[in-house]
């Protein structure tokens, strides 16, 4: 089903892939404040083309771009190939070893009706607008996005893990994840990967404002160009695959910060929330994980001098009014959104995806250091969502609400990027070959 090929990527020049380590950088929705400004002091951090400092980001990022064309500052990979990607991590507070195994490729941008391409969250108009502009000026997709194929037979990672035994890259990022990158150049196993894809949906995990971006543009290309074959450049987007099979895929939880509600009570909210749920005191709020790990339809509560773990009693479930499949409406993240975020919170369901009173945080800590300091009102503390969730969702046709996800560790920025330009793109049959 799905079409994907392999990549003429860029990528920095020998000279510099010696300080790689200092050329890459967090993706655009993950880096912070603190981040940016201690890599913008290194002129050729990959930061600089895909969160640009300037007023004019696009514009900026584009001349910079061409810069480090005309400099040999980047330069084209002669062929084009398969790249191998591993993350070997650790989740906080475990001494387990993982190692998250896939590849990075170019993927057409199918249109979400296609059902080629399944999203699983809705996307924030903002930040796909801010996408979009970049990917005008540019031309050139930054970084993967996060998509999820499935193979039970685990055909293609014997071929990933020859490659692996000769890295170009091998270093450490933001997140003290080992991230290693290799190159498959054999035609005969690249089609291996072409054809295994081909009879394939593929899931996207993360970088739906990305993906959103491409896709968007592409439509625009495509209405501006009379001789359109679907083989251009701007019919594609590039995408770091992972199979589903696998026992390395993590999801972490996103928490809800809610500040800026006009007459805001932590009465009233409890005596609003005792209709539908159970209300339970939590003494130590920085416990409050624990309290409600593994419990569905159970929340955390942060309150400044007060906590509360929550559960939804089964009966109210069916006084859901939104228009999802059942095994939608019983996610914990349905239930948040709908019976404390719109029911009792009075953010109607409609307008959550623009709302500025809510912001989401992955870091318990950071929740209660904003609710304490009253940087925000409240926080709503949830658990993590299981790809089995994922899969539900997305087969079902439906999408959970923003940010509902997060798959860890993140890809990172500057390893390669992928230009769209139609003299810089060089779809298969290549040839190179």
């Amino acid at each position: 089903m799905a079409e994907i090929q392999p990549l003429r990527a860029w990528r920095y020049s020998s000279e510099l892939s010696s300080q790689i380590e200092n050329l890459t950088s967090p993706l655009f929705d993950v880096v912070s404040e603190k981040q940016r400004k201690r890599l913008y002091n290194t002129p050729y951090n990959s930061v600089h083309l895909s969160v640009p400092s300037e007023d004019d980001p696009a514009g900026s990022a584009a001349k910079r771009l061409s810069e480090w064309k005309e400099s040999n500052t980047i330069e084209q990979d002669p062929v084009p190939g398969i790249y191998v990607y591993y993350q070997h991590f650790s989740l906080p507070g475990s001494q387990k070893k993982y190692c998250r195994k896939g590849f990075i490729c170019n993927i057409k941008a199918y249109d979400w009706d296609e059902k080629v391409i399944l999203r699983h969250e809705n996307t924030i108009p903002k930040a796909v607008n801010d996408r979009i502009d970049l990917l005008k000026a540019t031309e050139l997709n930054v970084s993967p996005t996060h998509g999820l194929y499935t193979d039970n037979t685990f055909e293609l990672e014997k071929y990933m893990d020859e490659s692996m035994k000769s890295p170009l890259y091998e270093t450490e990022d933001y997140q003290g994840v080992r991230d290693v990158l290799s190159v498959i150049h054999d035609i005969d196993v690249i089609k291996k990967f072409v054809d295994m894809l081909k009879e394939k949906p593929v899931i996207l995990a993360d970088g739906h404002h990305r993906y959103e971006g491409s896709l968007q543009y592409r439509k625009e290309k495509t209405k501006e160009n009379p001789n359109h074959t679907g083989e251009e450049g701007y019919n594609f987007h590039m995408m770091f695959l992972t199979n589903t099979e696998s026992d390395d895929l993590r999801i972490l939880p996103t928490h809800r910060v809610i500040s800026g509600l006009q007459n805001f009570d932590e009465a009233t909210i409890l005596s609003k929330l005792e209709q539908d749920f159970t209300i339970k005191p939590v003494e130590e709020a920085h416990t409050i994980h624990e309290v409600i790990l593994g419990k569905p339809w159970a929340f955390g509560l942060i309150f400044k001098d007060n906590a509360y773990k929550v559960r939804l009693k089964p009966e109210a479930l069916e006084n859901n009014p939104w228009d999802f499949p059942e095994e939608v409406k019983r996610l914990d993240l349905t239930i948040m959104h709908y019976f404390i975020i719109d029911k009792v919170l009075g953010i109607p369901g409609k307008d959550q995806r623009s709302s500025e009173n809510i912001n989401f945080e992955r870091s318990i800590g950071d929740c209660l250091t904003q609710v304490i300091t009253g940087k925000a009102q409240m926080a709503i503390i949830t658990n993590e969502i299981s790809m089995d969730d994922v899969k539900k969702v997305c087969y079902s046709g439906k999408t959970m609400p923003q940010k509902s996800t997060y798959f860890y560790p993140k890809v990172i920025c500057g390893f390669l990027f992928s230009s769209i330009k139609n003299e810089e793109f060089r779809p298969i049959p290549d040839p190179c070959f």
